[in-house]
């Protein structure tokens, strides 16, 4: 395959002790030792990439490693269950930089003590061939494999090759192996690939033995871990034989490779080659290095709101040390332009307030994509700002990472990092100003839906016959519950004469708010006291149906309006929610800048992960 894809190949190596017993394998290893010191003095590699947890690759890491080499590791972290877990863990003690598949995988890691900066959640490389793999041609390959008579040993010995309904080969090249694979009616046997690459297609898997104990698997594995002594294989390829499951990612997207490639990119290959640990601290960890005691690891944050846009510098522990704000342009060159300027002026200014600036964060409303950086579709207080690539730009002019989120994605990080939500697995953010949005935390980790769409918790409707919204549709919670919609009310108050009471006045220039409303009720307008009312209760019954959908244990309201919602919100669950989510706790977050704070969480948070 190395051949096929035109490779210059520098060195084979003959290194495989035929045979089939344990000490073949520790021959195989001591061979390659005394063979690889000389390729690799004539190699002189800049990175040794090793893949995953056979012999002949524990030979390869230890050689590298002795001789300070770079290694990067790809699936290390998983667990099996066989001498596969050793070899793959020694070599993940030996290797500097990690490429991991799964999540599980990434916490294994971090378990095992390896630096945090180092580790790349990436996915299985395999998988961006298999989720693109099925063809129209595969009744020809097929054909041709059922018609191999290249006969496996061990099956030749038991006779299977006389069996009608057999076949047995050597080796299938893997595009065509996968075809096989993707259209069988069932895979039976002990091999990894039946619970990581087939459930890309969803293939019925009879996983046997104990061999792939430990590895995650999607709903398509069925384990028959015992010995077969009341016909259970016989019973489990009843069972699975010829069903279709859904396509599992658990070990991949399909965009495993560009990450891994942008990943070896962002290596520094000048740096001082040192394999780090992540002890757990024994102590107070205070550092005794000069540059952590001089300098301040910080984040520049950006919230593009409908009037102002405003650039900060946000440290570690969310203390704001300097701010910018400028009116947002109208036109999408001078707004780009104007975050560009503002970005490389506080960017400058971070040095002599001894701030080190990790990466850039991005707060932004409308629909976000944010594993690329793109805002997709904005709302309609930002003109000209759809499909619109933030990372690029600002990344290229600053040389720094850059993330990109939903505003209410960003007051939910933020939540969770500075806020109530610190600590806390699951949870819901509600914003109430000019409109209402959110984000929602789901066992630690915010939740962005299939077309990242999800958290658009002002269209939660809660009537069908309610006020339209500017989204088109009626009766949602922003229709009801949001800046804009108490505005719309306090006009109509206005320009009935029935807003202003006693100890109210108005100039005949200024324009009528959300602000006056809620004077207006506080002073005994019955009327106004009215419309507060039900827009609470709007937004009441959607936390009632966040509740019964997502269950949190905590309900963080937040932004302008929260303080005057957070008792109508609890009547509301009190008198509607099922007994069992009445326990919620509600709460009026006590963060003075949401936006920003949540914006610089998106680096904070992931410049020690690398998750691209």
């Amino acid at each position: 395959m190395i051949e096929q894809d035109d490779f210059d190949i520098h060195t084979r190596l003959h290194t495989i002790v035929r045979g089939e017993d344990e000490a073949a394998m520790v021959e195989s290893v001591g061979l390659a030792l005394v063979k690889l010191p000389d390729v690799l003095n004539r190699l002189k590699p800049d990175i040794m990439i090793v893949h995953g947890d056979r012999f002949d690759a524990l030979a390869l890491a230890t050689s590298a490693a002795l001789m300070n080499i770079r290694i990067l590791h790809i699936e290390g972290g998983e667990v099996s269950g066989t001498i596969d877990d050793s070899i793959r863990h020694a070599i993940t003690k030996l290797a500097h930089y990690h490429v991991c598949c799964t999540r599980s995988a990434e916490q294994h890691l971090i378990a095992m003590c390896e630096d945090h900066d180092r580790i790349l959640l990436a996915g299985c490389p395999s998988y961006d061939k298999l989720l693109s793999a099925k063809n129209k041609d595969y009744m020809s390959i097929i054909s041709m494999w059922l018609g191999s008579k290249e006969m496996v040993r061990v099956m030749r010995k038991k006779g299977i090759e006389h069996h009608p309904n057999f076949r047995a080969v050597k080796h299938v090249p893997f595009d065509q192996f996968i075809q096989l694979v993707a259209h069988a009616g069932c895979m039976i046997g002990n091999s990894s690939c039946g619970v990581r690459e087939v459930g890309a297609f969803g293939t019925p898997v009879i996983n046997l033995g104990t061999r792939q104990t430990g590895r995650e698997t999607g709903e398509n594995v069925l384990h028959v871990r015992d010995a077969d002594t009341q016909d259970k294989i016989l019973h489990a390829l009843q069972l699975q034989f010829g069903k279709q499951y859904p396509c599992s990612k658990i070990y991949g997207d399909g965009n495993a490779v560009p990450r891994i490639l942008k990943f070896l990119k962002s290596i520094d290959l000048k740096e001082p080659l040192q394999k780090k640990f992540c002890f757990p601290p024994v102590k107070d960890n205070i550092s005794q290095d000069i540059d952590h005691i001089l300098e301040t690891q910080s984040a520049l944050a950006v919230d593009l709101g409908g009037t102002n846009l405003r650039v900060a510098i946000v440290s570690m522990k969310g203390e704001i040390v300097k701010k910018y704000t400028q009116l947002n342009p109208k036109t999408y060159e001078d707004r780009l332009e104007l975050i560009l300027k503002m970005c490389i002026e506080a960017a400058s200014e971070a040095v002599n307030v001894n701030c080190r600036i990790l990466g850039v964060g991005i707060s932004t409303g409308g629909r976000v994509n944010p594993r690329e950086g793109i805002v997709l579709h904005s709302t309609k207080l930002i003109q000209e700002w759809s499909s619109v690539d933030l990372r690029t730009p600002i990344s290229d002019a600053l040389h720094l990472p850059v993330w990109v989120d939903n505003d209410g994605n960003c007051a939910a990080l933020a939540e969770r990092k500075f806020g109530h939500g610190k600590g806390i697995e699951n949870f819901v953010t509600l914003i109430t100003g000019t409109g209402i949005g959110g984000g929602i935390i789901h066992q630690h980790e915010l939740i962005h839906g299939s077309s990242f769409c999800a958290a658009e918790l002002g269209h939660i409707v809660v009537s069908l016959e309610g006020p339209e919204c500017l989204c088109g549709s009626q009766g949602c919670i922003e229709a009801y519950a949001s800046g804009i919609a108490l505005q719309r009310e306090a006009k109509k108050l206005h320009d009935e004469d029935l807003l202003l009471v006693e100890g109210m006045s108005m100039k005949k220039e200024e324009v009528v708010s959300a602000a006056h409303l809620i004077q207006a009720a506080k002073l005994g307008n019955t009327k106004a006291e009215s419309i507060l009312r039900t827009a609470g209760t709007a937004l009441g019954l959607g936390v009632v149906n966040i509740l019964h959908t997502m269950n949190p244990s905590l309900v963080i309201l937040s932004g302008v309006l929260a303080s005057h919602y957070v008792n109508a919100v609890k009547d509301v669950i009190n008198r509607q929610a099922l007994s069992s989510a009445k326990t919620v706790d509600v709460v009026v977050s006590n963060l003075a800048d949401p936006a920003l704070l949540g914006a610089a969480s998106l680096v904070l948070d992931y410049t020690t992960r690398r998750i691209y």
